[in-house]
């Protein structure tokens, strides 16, 4: 045993002398790759530092941009355009005769009431008794009585029209309260009552101007077959030549053209008369935005001078265009469209005949919609696309479908999710890929 181990001394320095050489070459071949490493660093990252640096120096920097969000909500179409209130039923009150009209006592805002008197003319004698006279008042009797006719034939129709318009909206009611239609559609027959029933007291009310201008036409040449052929005395009211205009309807005066004793012609206009609380508004708008238009659709009405906006409905829209030069001196085809207020407000004593108003006609109109900006979209091709937000930063190229547009918002029907973040107003300097900022 002591023999072995000692033969195991014996051997073990010729092993550890033949392996001293290897390890000192393995600690030269490290030291010598340590040094290879550290000479190649020296130099590699001196170069990638400057890499950064230029990268840094030379790379474009994010562009700062304002972003919106992509979110659901009501959106109303509407056409918008400055408009001016009237008297419904305006009545001119104009000489039946030839004459001299005596000063008038009214004044503009004066009420009046059916029958009273508002003018008297004096005739002259001669020319009442001349022939040719007397063949233009017959005249003017026969064209007054057809006016009477026409309007009574209008006023048939009108009536037939509000019966029609009255039971369907008394089915519609039935319906609207067993929940079988819907708030939008009971809204909208409503609207057609109403506007059918204001149709009818207006032609009401031409009947009673037509019987009147009829009256007065009778009355005159009746007058003139009547007359003595003696000079009148003008300071005697009761006197025979005197021939006294009254007024048709109840209401007031809007405009006396002229106060003044003066020779007068026939159809010459003396007083312009109506109701100043029974208001209508009168909006033209572009030829092209009227055939969008429909009886019926609902209006706001602000910028009048009141605190409160005011609704209305719009009752007709006229057939004929007419041409308007713009402020821009370019010629424009415009048409009048004519709103009632709905429900008629109660301050008609802060606004009255002639008034400016701007007027918001809605043309469609939706509760719950997915809505974009329309500072967003521009135009792709023949579609329309935007610059939507990546989570990284940049500008990513997303065309879009669009339906409906208004001046702030647009419907989007597809391209785009609820809550995504949309550039507005993107310049030249965005593209597909480009690195942006929030703008703060």
């Amino acid at each position: 045993m002591n023999a072995m181990n000692k033969q195991s001394q014996q051997t073990n320095p010729d092993r550890d002398s033949r392996n001293k050489p290897d390890s000192a070459r393995s600690r030269r071949a490290s030291k010598r790759t340590l040094r290879g490493l550290w000479r190649l660093a020296k130099v590699a990252l001196p170069v990638a530092l400057i890499a950064v640096i230029a990268y840094l120096a030379f790379a474009p920097a994010p562009v700062a941009v304002d972003l919106a969000v992509v979110s659901r909500g009501p959106l109303s179409i509407t056409i918008d355009d400055e408009g001016e209130t009237q008297v419904r039923e305006r009545y001119l009150i104009t000489a039946p005769l030839p004459g001299r009209v005596l000063r008038l006592s009214l004044e503009p805002g004066n009420a009046i009431s059916k029958g009273q008197t508002m003018a008297t003319i004096i005739p002259e004698a001669p020319r009442l008794l001349d022939p040719r006279t007397m063949a233009q008042a017959k005249a003017a009797v026969s064209a007054a009585e057809a006016g009477f006719t026409h309007a009574e034939e209008a006023e048939e129709i009108a009536v037939v029209e509000f019966e029609t318009a009255e039971k369907s909206f008394a089915r519609s009611r039935k319906l609207h309260f067993s929940g079988s239609m819907s708030d939008a559609e009971y809204e909208s027959a409503e609207r057609v009552y109403l506007a059918a029933e204001h149709s009818r007291h207006a032609a009401e009310s031409d009947v009673g101007v037509a019987f009147f201008q009829m009256e007065q036409a009778r009355a005159a040449l009746l007058h003139a077959e009547r007359l003595p052929t003696v000079a009148p005395d003008t300071t005697d009211p009761d006197d025979l030549y005197h021939f006294t205009i009254t007024a048709p309807v109840d209401g007031a005066v809007l405009r006396v053209p002229e106060k003044s004793t003066r020779p007068v012609a026939p159809g010459t206009a003396l007083l312009e008369i109506g109701d100043p609380t029974d208001l209508e508004i009168r909006v033209d708008v572009l030829s092209q935005d009227a055939v969008r238009i429909q009886p019926g659709q609902r209006v706001m009405i602000d910028h009048w001078g009141g605190t409160q906006p005011i609704s209305g409905t719009v009752r007709q829209v006229e057939p004929s265009a007419f041409t308007k030069v713009s402020a821009l001196g370019v010629n424009e085809q415009r048409v009048n469209v004519l709103i009632d207020f709905s429900p008629p407000p109660a301050n008609h004593g802060e606004i009255g005949d002639g008034y400016r108003v701007e007027a918001q006609i809605v043309v469609w109109e939706a509760d719950d919609v997915l809505l974009v900006p329309t500072a967003a979209l521009f135009r792709q091709g023949q579609g329309w696309a935007v610059y939507r937000s990546t989570p990284n930063d940049r500008a990513e190229l997303v065309p879009v479908i669009i339906d409906h547009r208004g001046p702030d918002t647009a419907e989007l029907v597809d391209g785009l999710a609820e809550g995504d973040l949309i550039l507005l107003h993107p310049g030249d300097r965005i593209s597909d890929a480009t690195r942006i900022e929030p703008r703060s």
